[in-house]
């Protein structure tokens, strides 16, 4: 049991018959009621507790919002940046070397897929290689 400090509180009559009259229809002390009554003023309510619980978790929904958002940015440029490049660089194949072309290019699928798995496999991303900031890391 924790020792306790005396404290000399001066109230009202009427209020110091509330107190006793609460003590009698508890069974409590009115050290414990008052104890109780003085935690509750100086503790926040519980309704501010809850909302300071809910405004830390938006403030994390938040950030993972806005991590979200730019990964989706750095897909949407990746994507168009490899179309554009794919579209300079690929020849235009005549229907003699479609077969090959074809085969070469689900032999080069199944490389970049092979890739792909060890990357993610080492929890590397791509998103992780790049700072906010645009520069490269």
């Amino acid at each position: 049991m924790s020792a306790k400090s005396r404290l000399s509180v001066y109230v009202e009559p009427a209020r110091l018959r509330q107190l006793e009259a609460y003590a009698r229809q508890t069974g409590q002390s009115k050290s414990l009621v008052a104890e109780a009554a003085i935690a509750a003023f100086l503790e926040p309510p519980a309704h501010e507790r809850h909302e300071a619980a809910l405004l830390r978790r938006l403030d994390h929904q938040v950030r993972d919002a806005a991590r979200l958002e730019r990964n989706l940015m750095i897909l949407t440029e990746l994507t168009a940046l490899f179309v554009r490049q794919w579209l300079v660089v690929a020849p235009v194949i005549g229907e003699a070397g479609q077969a090959a072309a074809q085969a070469r290019g689900r032999e080069r699928y199944q490389g970049f897929v092979a890739a792909l798995g060890r990357r993610l496999a080492r929890g590397a991303r791509l998103a992780d290689d790049i700072e906010p900031d645009g520069g490269a890391a």
